[in-house]
């Protein structure tokens, strides 16, 4: 009896064991599919927290007093229905998770492309070619998001240090003075450049991003590919000009804690009070 061979081609083998299968929806994280779908929604939402918290730093050429209204708004945002800070909290938990998921499914999703080839280098992930490799697809901003991500990590760590904990000496932090903080801050050069430098990464990251999203999600067609690009060049210039102008003009002397009217330096608890003393005059 002739013996039978298996045939590679009819009957291929998987590289690795397949896992056992888990219900749904996190059987969507088994798949490098699915974890791109998990990237791009985690990138809608925390695109869409960038727009918004640099819409409301806008008020900073309103007044001192519209900058201090904003950040209260936060604070007793959903109330009387949840105490203070309750829904700003619930914000934050999920902008937390946001960025779990977003740096977990990129990190594994590149894992998963180096494991697949031998030749793929551990710390890039990027697989090589005897003949070398042409960019066809790929650009500078795709190429860098292994070190735009974690330049915008140190960045956040960072801003939450200076303006939100007032952890660090440069700021002379004033609780319920966020105008008097901004000012403080970005009126020291390097801080100004250090803000400069991240804001410029993190429109690159949010470039490729905007653009590979869409792939991600199956919005894929040569038709309208070219104004998926014009898209994630228009909100990258859109969030790296109105960011870039908060360190820029602060140096230029437009936001200056000069126009600070409850700049007390002799009595920083009275600060908070002083700013309601004035919304309730108007």
């Amino acid at each position: 009896m002739a013996q039978t061979m298996p045939n590679p081609l009819r009957d291929p083998q998987p590289i690795r064991p397949r896992k056992a299968p888990l219900p749904f929806p996190l059987n969507i994280w088994q798949s490098a599919v699915g974890r791109k779908w998990i990237m791009a929604i985690t990138g809608i939402g925390l695109i869409g927290f960038v727009i918004a918290h640099m819409a409301g730093n806008l008020k900073l050429y309103q007044s001192p007093e519209s900058v201090h209204e904003y950040a209260e708004t936060l604070r007793i945002l959903g109330s009387p229905i949840l105490p203070k800070y309750w829904a700003l909290w619930i914000l934050r938990l999920g902008l937390i998770a946001m960025f779990g998921l977003h740096i977990a499914a990129a990190y594994s999703t590149k894992e998963i492309s180096r494991k697949a080839s031998d030749n793929a280098g551990f710390v890039s992930g990027e697989k090589s070619y005897p003949g070398g490799r042409e960019y066809a697809a790929a650009n500078y901003a795709s190429r860098t998001m292994r070190w735009t991500g974690p330049i915008i990590m140190l960045y956040l760590v960072f801003h939450l240090a200076d303006l939100t904990w007032g952890y660090l000496p440069h700021t002379d932090y004033v609780y319920g003075d966020p105008y008097g903080n901004i000012a403080r801050s970005l009126g020291n050069l390097p801080v100004a450049i250090l803000y400069i430098v991240a804001n410029v990464a993190l429109a690159v990251h949010i470039f490729h991003g905007a653009w590979s999203m869409f792939q991600s999600l199956g919005v894929n067609n040569p038709k309208y590919n070219q104004a998926r690009k014009g898209f994630a060049a228009a909100l990258a210039g859109l969030i790296l000009i109105g960011n870039l102008s908060f360190p820029v003009l602060t140096q230029a002397g437009v936001i200056d804690n000069d126009n600070n009217p409850c700049a007390v330096e002799t009595d920083k608890d009275g600060v908070a009070e002083c700013f309601e003393i004035l919304l309730e005059d108007k």
